[in-house]
């Protein structure tokens, strides 16, 4: 069965060194409860859903469409073989390790349920940044990661509530199209001239989509990005 593997938060820390403001990417597993809840507007709320987690780039990460960020357990082990050491949870950032679960099958606006009553909404992928990089310390690690194309997924919380490592993970719904995470990771970076697809995702779509695609059909950009 599906489960949470381990809830991670992270507390500041210092982005390498950046010299930029401090970051929560660094996360270690917590002991549960951990509450769960929509953390508002990504400039004026609280930046992450997950209770006790720091965030420190609200610019680009955080809000309701970004509340909760999860990784399967099972990418982490594959990345552990390709970097030659152990990459125990949250050494990407997530707030949950999930083991037995293809996150990156999930299709966008698929609804999980976890534990007895928190109820998360995916939303799409992580895109991968410069102090990603750094935490990782690895060559290349942003195009690594990019051509891996396996990102985790992000989430939206609908249902707030409490989850703790050993939770079980349902996928509750599943939408009708067929736009997972990994295209529509796809259609933000390398290939956008699969944005379009992201109509068939409808109301579900993250603000973000929705203001890539609108800004795609507004130049009627042919061309994939560099």
């Amino acid at each position: 069965m599906a489960h949470l593997l381990a809830v991670n938060v992270g507390a500041p820390r210092p982005d390498g060194d950046s010299g930029g403001p401090p970051t929560g990417i660094h996360k270690s597993p917590v002991a549960g409860p951990v509450p769960v809840s929509d953390p508002g507007d990504k400039a004026t709320g609280r930046g992450s859903g997950v209770g006790r987690d720091f965030l420190g780039d609200r610019r680009h990460h955080g809000g309701t469409d970004q509340a909760v960020y999860a990784v399967a357990h099972e990418e982490l082990a594959h990345w552990a073989a390709e970097v030659g050491r152990e990459l125990p949870p949250g050494s990407f950032g997530e707030n949950l390790t999930i083991a037995g679960l293809d996150v990156d099958g999930a299709l966008v606006g698929e609804i999980w349920a976890i534990g007895d009553t928190v109820r998360l909404q995916v939303t799409g992928p992580r895109i991968p940044c410069a102090t990603f990089a750094r935490a990782m310390r690895e060559d290349r690690w942003v195009k690594r990661f990019t051509v891996r194309g396996r990102t985790g997924a992000y989430l939206r919380v609908l249902t707030p509530g409490s989850v703790r490592a050993g939770d079980p993970v349902v996928v509750e719904s599943r939408p009708d199209h067929d736009i997972d995470v990994p295209l529509m990771f796809r259609a933000l970076t390398t290939e956008r001239h699969l944005l379009p697809r992201l109509i068939e995702v409808g109301p579900d779509l993250s603000e973000e989509g929705r203001r890539e695609l609108a800004a795609y059909l507004e130049r009627g950009d042919e061309d994939p990005a560099p």
